[in-house]
């Protein structure tokens, strides 16, 4: 139980520092928010991205399995981390409206 509340916590500070540092950079407010299904995609699976071009329908199988068969624990772990970049998205909107304009 300690692991996923530390789990938790680290996924969301980590990924809403991933997410703060991309708006800051491409002033894009909610890139990073698209790209993390893309992010969970790579954590979940152990399939390498070319195979997805080349062997297509057993590598989305396999994920399509992995999918299903994740742990509760795993996917409350990975909600707190795209709660960390949503939050990260609303956070440099207030920043934007208050003035900041390096935001």
């Amino acid at each position: 139980m300690v692991q996923l509340i530390v789990s938790v916590f680290l996924y969301f500070v980590i990924f809403f520092g991933i997410a703060f540092i991309l708006n800051m950079l491409l002033r894009q407010t909610w890139l990073m928010a698209f790209l993390y299904p893309i992010v969970v995609i790579l954590i979940i699976d152990n399939v390498g991205m070319a195979e997805y071009f080349t062997n297509t329908a057993t590598a989305f199988n396999d994920l399509g399995t992995r999918l299903l068969n994740i742990a509760f624990a795993d996917i409350v772990i990975l909600i707190a981390g795209f709660i960390g970049t949503i939050v990260s998205g609303f956070v440099i909107k207030f920043l934007r409206k208050s003035g900041y304009q390096m935001f």
